[in-house]
């Protein structure tokens, strides 16, 4: 396709000498996926953590060229998965110039396209579209309609003085529309039972029909859905019959390494402020202390949408001290972590017997995964500089809105810091020009002591907004 790409053929005589050859979206996608397989590419760009799991049955569903449901709880990556599969078609594709439903100039279907290739022959106009546009996606919801999905007569179009009887009175629905492209359906169990029997045809028979209309058209669509499991929805189910004609049921989970949490809050989360790895380990090991809960229903799941969104709180809150102190960078701290729990709860859903003590189970997680963080990060360091620091009865006071530097003036030197810095990826050997910010060395001088208190080293207090280490 480069040489066309480069040309770009305006008639099918044009196209036919520059040796096009025709194919259904279903060997498009197989063709590049077994190239990216042999080449060693990427496949799936941007999907974290399905590479052992979920992935190698994609891609054996997409080589048998299987319509297929992707299913799973809430934030398990669905939707981005399946948006993914526009990577996998060809930059650019022909189309019969101004075809409702982008006819392949080779074989037209439509009414309009066929009459012209009939009478146009090599000289039929032809124009390309991007595989961008090749994607179409839709919610399913109660009240969609068949005219939404397959189509409907067009009021106008009779009014202009065709027949009911003419197949030219149609408006193509979203599927129709889809033709030589992909088609998403999010929430399929959501769609009317009445509904999913529309689909029936274009999935099978490859087929529409519209109020009496039986239009033999031949779509060539790749037909995607999702749905979350129906024991927790409630809402719908998809009808046995359909389900029997998707060629493959995939199911996806969520992630089971941490590293792959943290590539994936990186990937995902848009941070206005520095965070530091370790505290985006600790929003991992609190989502998952929270999917094995039993104060939460699992049944619903924690979506990887909790995540991100309390690393976007985290920074944010870090972005507010600086700007109210006056602080040049912002880095957030373990202080900037509780701040963001009330504005989570609404994303969980507990166990009716745990009414009022929502917050409380997320401030127990939320001290786990610090202290289970401090342990893994810094095991076995000598941390005996910071604890000394206390033996005479000294406090030193941090909080939301304490600087970096009036933290850092308490602490006074402590030997060690700097190993701290290291084992927390402040700093790199081989980068000794660029040291530590002042932020950063707060940020970990206060990690440190927090762990310090929930391992019982030392003690603790929070009095108006202000936490005070030691005493």
């Amino acid at each position: 396709m480069s040489q066309m790409e480069q040309e770009r053929p305006s008639t099918v005589g044009q196209l036919r000498e520059q040796g096009y050859v025709t194919r259904g979206i279903k060997q498009e996608i197989r063709d590049n996926l077994v190239h990216r397989l042999r080449s060693g590419d990427d496949a799936f760009p941007g999907i974290v953590g399905f590479g052992e799991s979920v992935l190698p049955q994609l891609e054996s569903a997409l080589l048998a060229g299987h319509d297929l449901v992707l299913l799973g709880e809430r934030g398990q990556g669905k939707t981005r998965l399946m948006r993914t599969l526009v990577s996998l078609l060809d930059e650019w594709s022909p189309e019969v110039a101004g075809c409702e439903i982008h006819d392949d100039p080779e074989h037209p279907v439509c009414v309009r396209c066929r009459a012209l290739a009939a009478e146009l022959g090599d000289d039929l106009p032809i124009s390309w579209r991007h595989r961008d546009d090749r994607y179409t996606e839709k919610l399913a919801t109660p009240d969609t309609s068949v005219g939404d999905l397959i189509g409907d007569v067009d009021p106008v179009k009779v009014a202009q003085g065709r027949t009911l009887g003419d197949p030219e009175t149609i408006h193509y629905g979203l599927v129709p529309r889809t033709n030589r492209g992909v088609f998403g359906l999010n929430e399929l169990p959501d769609l009317a039972e009445r509904i999913q029997v529309a689909l029936f045809n274009v999935l099978e028979e490859r087929d529409i029909q519209v109020r009496g209309y039986s239009l033999r058209l031949p779509l060539d669509v790749l037909l995607i859905a999702t749905a979350n499991p129906e024991d927790y929805t409630n809402r719908g189910r998809i009808i046995t019959p359909l389900k029997d004609r998707f060629g493959a049921e995939i199911r996806t989970h969520y992630l089971t390494e941490l590293p792959d949490e943290v590539t994936l809050l990186r990937q995902e989360a848009r941070l206005v402020a520095e965070v530091g790895d370790h505290l985006l380990e600790v929003l991992a090991r609190l989502t998952r202390g929270l999917r094995e809960s039993s104060s939460v229903d699992q049944r619903s799941g924690v979506s990887a949408r909790f995540t991100i969104a309390a690393a976007e709180g985290v920074a944010a809150s870090a972005l507010r001290r600086a700007a109210r102190t006056g602080e040049d960078q912002a880095v957030a701290r373990v202080c900037d972590l509780p701040l963001v729990l009330p504005a989570l709860l609404g994303k969980i859903e507990f166990e009716m017997g745990e009414e009022g003590r929502e917050r409380a189970v997320l401030e127990h997680l939320l001290k786990v995964a610090v202290a289970t963080t401090f342990r893994e990060r810094l095991g076995g360091l000598d941390l005996s500089g910071f604890t000394n620091l206390f033996g005479e009865g000294d406090v030193v006071e941090t909080g939301e809105l304490v600087p970096a530097d009036q933290l850092l003036s308490q602490l006074g030197t402590v030997p060690g810091l700097s190993k701290v810095l290291d084992r927390l990826g402040y700093t790199d050997a081989e980068l000794t020009s660029d040291p530590p910010s002042v932020g950063q060395a707060a940020a970990a001088a206060e990690f440190v002591l927090e762990g310090l208190h929930l391992t019982r080293r030392i003690d603790k207090a929070t009095v108006d907004g202000r936490t005070v280490y030691g005493g």
